[in-house]
């Protein structure tokens, strides 16, 4: 998995929408694939429900799945926006158990290959 989360913006890198930027719909972890708004749209044929009659039938736009390998993160960097890889750094915090007692603790943290900033 590529570390892209749903809400991620992010810049197609190749295909017929190479260079178009969009914000992540969805991602599916078992495909390795993710779902771009307004990149990769499809014409979808549906039928009309049977049942309640308030879906019509005919031809819908949808946007299809691409790999999560044709997408990169888009951050916002020293000079401007850029695309960057994504690594995690651990970072130690202390949390405080419902008795009041406190702990040492540590969480993953997304970061920045490019500019080394969180996420």
């Amino acid at each position: 998995m590529a570390g892209i989360k749903k809400g991620d913006q992010v810049k197609v890198l190749a295909g017929a929408d190479k260079g178009v930027t969009g914000k992540v719909i969805e991602v599916l972890t078992d495909a390795d694939r993710v779902i771009v708004e307004g990149v990769n749209r499809v014409k979808k044929h549906t039928r009309a429900a049977q049942t309640g009659g308030a879906e019509t039938g005919g031809i819908i736009t949808v946007e299809a799945p691409i790999h999560i390998s044709n997408v990169a993160l888009v951050v916002d960097g020293d000079d401007g926006k850029t695309t960057t890889r994504i690594g995690y750094r651990r970072d130690d915090v202390t949390k405080t158990r419902p008795d009041g007692s406190t702990y040492a603790a540590q969480r993953s943290v997304r970061i920045s290959r490019k500019t080394g900033k969180e996420i």
